[in-house]
């Protein structure tokens, strides 16, 4: 199961951030999700508006992971953001696996696209950007049922 989104501009790239935080923060069981895009197609900035959204955010900095491979947001539900773009070729550390297994958190990984299929979370909502005229499209790829459930809410 599939939607595909326009973003006209970074507003409603956070708008984007701000309604799947308010979905999966009421989940037991939320999916990871899992973003893939070029530099700059606003992976980082719906992580922002995600976890700025949530109740402790206040703490937080939202920042693109690159250099640490991972951040712990403060908020609750509890974010892990990986960004696994220095990692092209190699494995992540079991901090990734163990996070996708953590009812209590939130995984969202940046740069997707350098850790084999086969071995992503069965729940999973996978994001891709592209390029468009103007502003992002966007489409969510829906794997597990909780991830169906946030495509249906997402729908017109």
């Amino acid at each position: 199961m599939s939607l595909k989104l326009h973003l006209p501009d970074s507003d409603a790239t956070v708008a984007l951030g701000q309604r799947l935080a308010s979905l999966l923060s009421g989940m037991d069981t939320p999916p990871a999700l899992l973003l893939q895009g070029d530099l700059g197609s606003g992976k980082t900035t719906l992580v922002r508006g995600f976890v700025e959204s949530l109740p402790g955010a206040e703490a937080a900095e939202v920042s693109s992971p690159s250099f640490n491979i991972c951040n712990l947001y403060p908020t609750t539900p509890g974010v892990a953001h990986f960004d696994l773009y220095r990692l092209e070729g190699m494995s992540p550390d079991d901090a990734l696996f163990d996070s996708f297994e953590d009812p209590a958190t939130i995984t969202i990984v940046e740069w997707i696209q350098f850790l084999p299929t086969e071995i992503w979370p069965a729940e999973a909502l996978f994001l891709e950007w592209t390029p468009s005229d103007t502003g992002r499209s966007l489409v969510l790829r829906a794997m597990g049922k909780a991830a169906r459930d946030v495509v249906d809410a997402l729908r017109p």
